[in-house]
């Protein structure tokens, strides 16, 4: 699936789910209004700052404040002249491809050419029941609707037929996106048949690591390559984008005081939280902050670096705006990442601007 656009400079993106979550330094929280004007704010401090591409998720909960990505980014391609769009991610196995597309074909051509879409099974399941899919189905959807969404990509009239979707006969696929074809990432957890299927249909893979050694996740690396080198694609075609928690301030100190209380908030109520039930440590927390991006910006360059060792990846987009974090601080993070730690990242592996 094409990588329309694509210049060959490691790349840094940001990208948000828009969770509500109480505020745990006032107690207050944001209704869903009030949370999307703050994303398309950032969106465009994003743009303005140099980040190449920035991402929305879809969730359908009470306690999320986003559930149609095209539609969010639609307006902030209206509020940027230059930064990447891209859903983080679409549920495809609970859409109809037809429709993603589409929605995102629009997308692109609203924003002069710069949609992607970021294509996932999901982390949560409500919208199995929500749109009348059910769970047995899971792994099969997603497989049968990536295959449908290459074709939709690749044809204005496609011809298909699924076991979980009616046929289509010489459709037509309206409106045309203004970038050869939309480029499809699959978003992948820990699942090598994930990025397998990522790397048989030639899609970029978006590796999430939310902790524990970055060493773990190789095998998943390894295992996209060799399914996209044996399906046919070129090993530059096969690109892989890391993505995590992330957090900037001047010093690390500063980023660990200011990171810790929004983090907290999050990894209790959106992340499984502790075994026993307790609110995360500042001790624990410190702990987790290690093999995530959270420090100043020549640590976070740091650290990338290492894990670029490791991936060979040429994105890295960063999840900061958490657990009720104040929009000041995200956007002040937001700038420092790319500021700061973009160029001493693209100096030390060589990659063009």
């Amino acid at each position: 699936m094409d990588s329309s656009g694509y210049d060959g400079k490691f790349e840094f993106g940001v990208y948000t789910l828009g969770d509500l979550a109480v505020d745990p330094r006032t107690g207050g929280l944001k209704n869903a209004g009030e949370r999307i004007k703050e994303i398309i704010h950032a969106a465009k401090v994003a743009d303005e700052a140099g980040i190449d591409v920035f991402g929305v998720g879809e969730h359908h909960r009470l306690d999320f404040a986003l559930s149609s990505p095209p539609v969010l980014l639609a307006a902030i391609a209206q509020a940027t002249s230059r930064i990447r769009l891209t859903s983080a991610t679409t549920v495809l196995g609970t859409a109809d491809p037809v429709r993603v597309f589409e929605d995102f074909a629009t997308l692109d051509l609203i924003s002069n050419g710069r949609a992607e879409i970021i294509a996932g099974r999901g982390a949560y399941i409500e919208s199995f029941p929500l749109f009348g899919f059910e769970l047995d189905d899971y792994k099969e959807l997603f497989t049968e609707k990536l295959e449908l969404m290459k074709q939709l990509n690749d044809s204005e009239r496609i011809t298909w037929s699924g076991r979980l979707r009616s046929p289509l006969q010489d459709a037509e696929i309206a409106p045309r996106p203004e970038q050869p074809a939309i480029p499809v990432w699959v978003g992948v957890g820990s699942t090598a048949e994930s990025a397998a299927l990522a790397g048989h249909h030639g899609a970029g893979m978006a590796l999430a690591l939310l902790g524990g050694e970055a060493s773990k996740y190789k095998h998943l690396v390894d295992c996209y390559k060799e399914a996209g080198l044996a399906a046919g694609f070129r090993n530059e075609e096969l690109r892989v984008a890391i993505t995590g928690h992330c957090y900037a301030a001047k010093t690390t100190a500063q980023a660990l005081d200011e990171f810790y209380a929004g983090y907290s908030t999050y990894y209790s109520q959106f992340m499984g939280g502790k075994e026993d039930g307790k609110p995360l440590s500042r001790e624990d927390f410190e702990k987790l902050a290690g093999s995530l991006a959270i420090g100043s910006p020549q640590l976070i360059a740091e650290k990338i670096i290492e894990q670029h060792k490791l991936f060979g990846h040429s994105r890295f987009m960063a999840q900061m705006d958490i657990g009720g974090m104040p929009p000041g601080q995200v956007e002040a993070s937001i700038r420092l990442l790319a500021e700061e730690v973009a160029p001493i990242v693209r100096e030390a592996l060589q990659i063009k601007v």
